[in-house]
């Protein structure tokens, strides 16, 4: 069964887990920690600059640490996708100023459209409501179906538009 295929009334599964993919490829999902900060900035690195959105990730290396130590300090929350070894997603909570969690959510290009994003989404609910998150917001360019598909299809709602964006906003149980 692909991650795709997960029944949705099981809620939001916690880290660690795994699943097999749709190309069959087994992904471990786990909690990130500081010890994954190498790991995780190879993974941007090797990111397809035509898949950037909204000017992240960034696309140079020293960018990239700077973006990362800015995003991963205490409070956040950080759910890592492997495969053999190598980070190839990379999912985010980021507390804001009202209360609310920011999503931010990233795959490798040579591992979408196998569930793998779906799956490193839920985890990384999971994880939010096992620790308190109440709410979750994220933007999203307004061209990028598949990725509103996904965040319609776990709960999320629309909130709001802007001319290049969509607002989208969830409530944890």
């Amino acid at each position: 069964m692909s991650p795709d295929d997960s029944p949705m009334d099981d809620d939001f599964p916690v880290a660690p887990r795994s699943v097999v993919d749709g190309e069959g490829r087994d992904i471990r999902f786990r909690e990130g920690d500081e010890g994954d900060l190498e790991a995780v900035v190879d993974m941007y690195t090797q990111f397809d600059p035509s898949d950037r959105a909204q000017g992240i990730p960034p696309s140079t290396e020293p960018a990239i640490r700077d973006w990362l130590d800015a995003i991963t300090t205490s409070g956040n929350l950080t759910v890592i996708a492997e495969h053999e070894g190598d980070v190839v997603g990379h999912g985010m909570l980021v507390s804001d100023e009202d209360g609310g969690y920011e999503l931010a959510l990233f795959v490798l290009q040579d591992y979408q459209g196998a569930g793998i994003g779906t799956a490193l989404l839920r985890t990384l609910l999971g994880l939010g409501a096992e620790r308190g998150v109440e709410r979750v917001w994220l933007s999203v360019e307004r061209w990028n179906e598949p990725a509103i598909t996904v965040y319609e299809k776990v709960g999320f709602e629309r909130t709001g538009q802007a001319s290049f964006e969509i607002e989208m906003d969830m409530t944890l149980d």
